[in-house]
């Protein structure tokens, strides 16, 4: 059987910590930001932890 390959768009957008958490950049940053408060814009900043509910997929799509 062949190997699985990763899924390199993903590979971009996640880091794996050294535990072996799984980090991304909070999204809602890019575009209308006008309408935000800066309340929010500083609450988006930084990276967060992908969700429980989607870290099965992330890895395997990360080949791990």
């Amino acid at each position: 059987m062949p190997k699985m390959k990763s899924h390199t768009g993903m590979g971009k957008r996640v880091k794996v910590t050294g535990k072996g958490k799984l980090v991304v950049e909070q999204a809602g940053k890019r575009h209308l930001l006008e309408g935000k408060s800066s309340k929010v814009t500083r609450r988006m900043t930084g990276t967060v932890t992908v969700a429980k509910a989607d870290t099965k997929r992330v890895k395997k799509m990360l080949g791990r």
